[in-house]
């Protein structure tokens, strides 16, 4: 990870490398609200997909404003969503976008509801090019719609979290199975249009921003995507909890103070600040860190020191992966007896803050060993 800027005391954006492009991820400082409880409106036709609303944050108003819950036409047969979610990564709340795909990934372990109750998706399924909805966690109409089933099992008999995060303080508990892991690695599908829409409208529309609504939006769910008026547009019953935005996130109506300067829209619904590549913070795990670089072919014109240097070289680089590999693995396996030991947020952070050192003193490590391997000048020559 690279590139740390504060935009204003409770705003962060973290400028992730990806090969050659760059990732803008957008993080707040302060928690979303928590997920209002609402019913689900009535599947519109045959092969539409529900879509669990949840928290977008829009820096205009330095505000969380909800995106409601709506029923879509997926990309092609065969793929599901994954719902996006916010995750604290021990300095910021992170939005990880949504995706389509064959198979759900993680999504924080948020129970949306509907089917989406954490892990995996208990709404419905396809065979073939059909796709088939679970009534018992549906709104379906048989007059309509007889590819039906009905599975009570998936319904969850405990007391609902309506919780909209992962990690930080009272967030949920949950990290990704190397099944979910797998998944988030396949071939996805962006947004389709609809949603993209959806977003905006909901991004543009005042009552539904948090600090208005105290976190019980009038506007839910919909039946369509980006149709908020109307027959079977449902309000929330009530918020998931009482909600009280800071007061220090930046003034209202305006950017907030001393922010970056703007790019335009894009499809998850923020207006995303221009990365300015200048600071940078230590990764916290070994997997964010950017890709070790392969050594390149010397030609010095002496074949033999070139040939001894490029084997010297790849042996570096394969202990330095599987340097990384062994801390990675390492800090997984403590992070999943935490997990089984419903560890305290206290002792959670402490081991972030525990990894992100560990992490930091191996790229220490290994830039002291590339140094030290690097070919020293022949006698004469320039340092």
């Amino acid at each position: 990870m690279r590139c740390l800027r504060y935009l204003s005391l409770p705003v962060l954006v973290i400028v992730l490398a990806v090969a050659s492009s760059a990732e803008v991820v957008i993080s707040v400082s302060f928690a979303p609200p928590a997920l209002p409880v609402y019913e689900q409106p009535l599947c519109p036709a045959e092969g539409y997909i529900w879509l669990p609303g949840y928290w977008a944050y829009d820096y205009d108003f330095d505000d969380y404003y909800w995106v409601p819950g709506t029923w879509v036409l997926g990309p092609e047969p065969g793929y599901l969503w994954t719902p996006p979610y916010w995750g604290w990564n021990g300095v910021a709340f992170i939005f990880h976008e949504g995706y389509w795909g064959s198979v759900v990934g993680f999504y924080g372990g948020i129970n949306y509801g509907f089917g989406y109750f954490g892990e995996g998706y208990d709404g419905g399924r396809w065979e073939g090019n059909r796709f088939f909805y679970n009534r018992a966690v549906n709104n379906i109409s048989v007059t309509n719609i007889t590819n039906v089933y009905n599975n009570t099992t998936v319904i969850r008999n405990t007391t609902v979290n309506r919780v909209s995060y992962n990690g930080g303080r009272g967030g949920v508990v949950a990290r990704p199975t190397p099944q979910q892991e797998a998944a988030g690695r396949e071939r996805h599908i962006a947004p389709v249009a609809a949603q993209t829409q959806h977003v905006q409208a909901a991004r543009s529309d005042p009552q539904l921003r948090a600090s208005g609504n105290e976190g019980r939006p009038p506007i839910a769910a919909t039946p369509r995507a980006a149709e908020f008026r109307g027959g079977g547009v449902v309000g929330a019953r009530e918020a998931g909890a009482p909600y009280h935005p800071p007061v220090n996130r930046g003034e209202r109506g305006g950017p907030a103070r001393g922010s970056e300067p703007r790019e335009g829209n894009n499809t998850s619904g923020f207006n995303r600040p221009v990365p300015r590549p200048e600071n940078s913070r230590p990764a916290v795990h070994p997997n964010d860190l950017p890709p070790l670089e392969r050594p390149a072919p010397r030609n010095t014109g002496n074949a033999k020191a070139d040939q001894k240097y490029q084997q010297q070289e790849e042996k570096l680089y394969a202990k330095q992966q599987q340097d990384r590999q062994k801390l990675q693995q390492r800090q997984d396996q403590e992070h999943e007896k935490l997990t089984r030991q419903n560890a305290s947020q206290a002792r959670q952070q402490q081991l972030e803050q525990r990894h992100q050192q560990q992490t930091q003193q191996m790229v220490e490590r290994h830039q002291a060993q590339q140094q030290k391997a690097e070919p020293k000048p022949p006698r004469g020559e320039p340092h």
